[in-house]
Formats: C-alpha cells, structure tokens, sequence
C-alpha cells in the first residue's frame, strides 16, 4: 500500500463526522479520571494491607511439626 493511500486513509479517518469524536473520549476519559480518584485510597488501603500480611506471613518462622519420630 503506498504511503500516499496511507495518509489519504488517515486523513479521511480524522475528518469523518460519524461515531465519537475526539471531545467525547475526553469527557469520557475525564470522567473515568475523576471516578478512580474516588476509588483510589480505599483500593490503596486493602492492597497495603494484603501486602502486609504477606511480608508477615513470610517473615514467620515455618510451623514446626511434631511427628514424634526422629
């Protein structure tokens, strides 16, 4: 495919009227910004604290077993 076609193609793509334009993924984008800022701190929380009982269960000495023979 020439280049030429390439951009002939790219170009009619960006003056195209149908579907969304560019406007409307910002508002989208913008409005999934704003509902994870929402979400943030109390994902942040529960990540933190499974990571933690994570390095804690780590750090445990292993379980000894008492199995009686030696």
């Amino acid at each position: 495919m020439p280049l030429s076609r390439v951009l002939k193609s790219c170009k009619e793509f960006f003056y195209r009227k149908d579907g969304a334009s560019g406007i409307e993924y910002a508002i989208i984008a913008a409005m999934v910004a704003v509902a994870l800022t929402a979400f943030i701190t109390p994902i942040s929380t529960n990540v933190t604290g499974v990571m933690t009982k994570v390095e804690n269960a780590l750090k445990a000495p292993p379980a000894s077993s008492s199995s009686g023979s030696n």
